[in-house]
């Protein structure tokens, strides 16, 4: 199969990228392992120190390597699955119904265990209107239920999309990886300038290397993600024109996966919050979509790891809530080591089982009820991109 055909015509068979769905929730989990490692608030249940310790080095990375990953992902597939049917309005209706019904029943779920008691209005109001990120006070942006914060960032993403998009598909082809080595540099850029230029004081709570300020900046506040998102759509258009490393295969994606998050782990704090790990990141979303589109062998697509994939947005959302109130359940209790891997792999289920339940009981019903395509208005994308006459769409089954 020439490139030219992975371009043009290859996209009917697997055009939903089933991998992408897979690999969602493995992000998730890495996620629901660096919360669930933190002592501070106490939800890492080892005794043994060197087990605590252990857990907590080796999933140090996991949470942030996680969420960029979740950010590339939304550009590449939003960008695949545009259309030239698509209305402005008739996208940010989708994107809103999608996040915001499962936002606020976790949000209304860790204000009636906890969160109530411990925030004011000025706290939860904006976690609530997924603004939170916008403010640079700890007790605001890592309100109520932390993990939406990013959600602040995909909302960001969403207002753009459409005026962005406009400028993504005029890139001619052999630039495109230009952009997207800018787009790097830009992820760099925000570091340098958080490092040595952004207060370094107050240090987080957290107990983080960092400011509170350089913390919100280099982390959490959405502009500065944006070039993650931005390099997700320059990808899309990289594997639709057939410009992706065919020999590239899964256990290359993995080894420099390992590569990157071992970097991570020994570059100064701030680089390893996205940049040390944005290499393996672009090979692993880029690998699995071409193994797709090539019908190439991959674990990701099997129905198991497809199931999981579509309940990774309520997982996510569910995994910290789930965590704080059980371990608060427990009083901090500290546990032996089979005991305590115990104790996680039931913190595991449990929230696997309420992101199910927010998958079943609110996303879909929402999406049925007013995510369907309704007619009137004018599209944004004035022509189809390369290689999506033929394409069905897949932004309801590969995004987070």
């Amino acid at each position: 199969m020439s490139s030219s055909v992975i371009g043009e015509r290859a996209y009917s068979a697997y055009s939903r990228l089933p991998s992408l769905t897979g690999m969602r929730f493995i992000a998730a989990a890495m996620v629901f392992f660096f919360h669930a490692s933190l002592t501070d608030p106490p939800q890492n249940p080892y005794a043994d120190p060197f087990a605590s310790d252990l857990y907590q080095t080796l999933f140090s990375k996991a949470g942030w390597m996680g969420v960029s990953f979740f950010f590339v992902l939304s550009g590449f597939v939003l960008t695949w699955s545009a259309r030239s049917t698509d209305t402005m309005g008739g996208f940010w209706r989708r994107r809103l119904v999608k996040i915001f019904p499962a936002h606020v029943v976790t949000w209304a779920l860790a204000m009636i265990l906890f969160a109530a008691a411990a925030s004011d209005p000025h706290q939860w109001l904006p976690n609530l209107f997924l603004i939170h990120s916008w403010f640079p006070q700890h007790e605001i942006f890592i309100s109520v239920n932390p993990p939406s914060w990013s959600l602040c960032s995909e909302l960001l993403f969403y207002m753009c999309f459409p005026f962005i998009i406009k400028g993504v598909v005029r890139i001619r082809q052999e630039r495109l990886w230009s952009y997207a080595g800018l787009m790097i540099l830009g992820m760099v850029g925000v570091q340098v300038f958080t490092q040595f230029v952004l207060p370094d004081t107050p240090q987080t709570p957290e107990g983080f290397p960092v400011s509170v300020w350089q913390f919100w900046f280099g982390y959490n506040f959405p502009p500065v993600r944006l070039f993650e998102f931005v390099l997700g759509m320059l990808l899309a258009r990289i594997v639709m024109s057939g410009m992706w490393f065919r020999s590239l295969g899964f256990v290359h994606a993995t080894v420099l996966a390992v590569a990157g998050y071992a970097l991570a782990m020994v570059v100064p704090w701030l680089y390893g919050l996205n940049v040390a790990t944005i290499v393996p990141i672009v090979v692993l979303v880029c690998t699995a979509a071409t193994a797709d589109i090539e019908g190439r062998p991959s674990v990701l697509r099997s129905r198991t790891m497809i199931w999981l994939g579509e309940v990774s947005f309520g997982f996510y959302l569910a995994q910290y809530v789930v965590i704080y109130y059980l371990r608060q359940q427990m009083d901090a209790r500290l546990f032996s080591t089979p005991l305590g891997t115990l104790v996680l792999l039931g913190l595991f289920f449990v929230t696997l089982l309420v992101g199910w339940l927010v998958h079943k009981f609110v996303e879909k019903p929402a999406m049925r009820r007013w995510g369907r395509p309704r007619g009137g208005g004018g599209s944004f994308l004035a022509k189809p991109m390369v290689g999506q006459e033929s394409t069905s769409p897949a932004g309801e089954k590969a995004r987070l």
